[in-house]
């Protein structure tokens, strides 16, 4: 499994504790939850001092926030959706859903997806703003979408946004909220493929446009 937030190997002594106090910060999260964590215990596990921690993040919403923000970016980041023209759309959605898939099979991102949706429901104030913060990053799924749409492939007039958010719902239906807010195991291989072909099957079905009959 993938770590919550994969260092991206930092070379400045600065960066490297800014990435210890991530690190142990997900792990406090993850064991204690939002109200016991304490900057102290994140200190501790990181091996910095607690003004180090400060320096960094002035505030545990502020820490929290940025560990939120990293899961964010994790969760809708595609690595190199490029539109192909040339490839069936069948085939480049399966590839962006099984990217999507390997995320949400990562016990630790399901256990601090908890952490945050329980402490999200206690402050609604700062869901809403994190998403407006963050909202303008889901461009990867929605881009392809346009682009599919430019070439005729897909129907016109449909927000992308929509669209895309529809189809990771498909996804997510069976491999997210069920093992956040039911503790589900993560999907076996066999469903875990079905889960997928039926959702891109399904989408295609409702959004593609049929070539002209020769």
């Amino acid at each position: 499994m993938h770590p919550i937030v994969p260092p991206a190997a930092p070379t400045r002594l600065t960066d490297r504790k800014r990435e210890a106090i991530v690190q142990a910060a997900i792990a406090e999260f993850r064991e204690n939850g939002f109200a016991g964590t304490s900057m102290d215990r994140v200190a501790a596990a990181a091996d910095v001092s607690k003004r180090t921690v400060y320096n960094h993040f002035p505030s545990k919403d502020e820490l929290f926030e940025a560990i939120l923000a990293q899961m964010w970016e994790r969760s809708h980041a595609q690595a190199e959706i490029r539109y192909d023209a040339g490839r069936p759309l069948r085939a480049q959605l399966l590839a962006v859903l099984e990217q999507k898939m390997q995320m949400l099979d990562d016990a630790s991102f399901i256990d601090l997806s908890r952490v945050a949706m329980a402490e999200l429901m206690h402050t609604p104030e700062r869901a809403r703003a994190l998403v407006d913060r963050l909202s303008e990053k889901e461009e990867g799924l929605p881009q392809w979408l346009r682009a599919a749409q430019l070439h005729g492939r897909l129907r016109a007039g449909v927000d992308a946004n929509y669209a895309a958010h529809q189809l990771h719902g498909m996804v997510k239906s069976f491999a997210f909220w069920p093992q956040l807010a039911m503790g589900q195991p993560p999907l076996a291989p066999a469903l875990r493929q079905q889960v997928l072909e039926d959702a891109v099957d399904m989408f295609l079905g409702f959004y593609a446009v049929a070539p002209p009959v020769a």
